[in-house]
């Protein structure tokens, strides 16, 4: 394939986030060169997040909390697997660690199994997140979670049952897709 040609590209919009606009034209499977098109890019940042198995109980935590671009077509409140935007100069690793301890109160010392790494939605963001598979047991609770006060989270802890968390996905009332791929690959192992 032929480089794509980049006309152009400047930041539209800078404040937490950025949104980039570009202009360009890439090679099409006839060989031939596109259009010029217009593109604008919401860029936020990878991320890192997993879904985590305490042994002891033999459930599934999970963290909910309010996502406000949810709340016109939805509950608002989502049931989902911990995440986070990895730091400048961090891993993914090291930031799923970190958002471990600071979301549901576990200090993360095993292995992390690598599930996947997936673009969120390639036709309008930059991000791609890398999703692990995490064992805890309760001795590794080393706080109550609940996210940080600085950033104004708000997060409540679930323990589910695999059983209960199959339901929830069949009947839909999961509905984030980080946390159906996380879901899905927990079943398959299990099974």
């Amino acid at each position: 394939m032929d480089k794509v040609d980049i006309q152009s590209r400047r930041i539209v919009f800078d404040d937490k986030y950025k949104i980039e606009e570009a202009m360009f034209r890439f090679p099409r499977f006839d060989g031939q060169m596109s259009k010029p098109e217009r593109r604008l890019v919401f860029e936020r940042g990878n991320s890192s997040a997993a879904i985590i198995w305490n042994r002891d109980t033999q459930k599934v935590l999970l963290t909910n909390q309010f996502r406000y671009p949810t709340y016109d077509q939805g509950p608002g409140w989502i049931s989902e697997v911990v995440a986070g935007v990895i730091d400048e100069n961090e891993t993914s690793g090291e930031t799923i660690r970190r958002e471990i301890e600071e979301e549901i109160g576990y200090k993360v010392t095993g292995e992390l199994t690598h599930i996947a790494t997936f673009y969120v939605s390639p036709g309008v963001s930059s991000e791609k997140i890398t999703l692990y598979y995490v064992e805890v047991s309760s001795t590794d609770r080393v706080s109550k979670g609940g996210g940080l006060a600085s950033e104004n989270e708000d997060i409540k802890i679930e323990e589910w049952s695999p059983s209960d968390l199959w339901h929830a996905l069949e009947s839909g009332e999961i509905n984030d897709a980080k946390t159906i791929i996380a879901i899905q690959w927990l079943q398959r192992k299990m099974a």
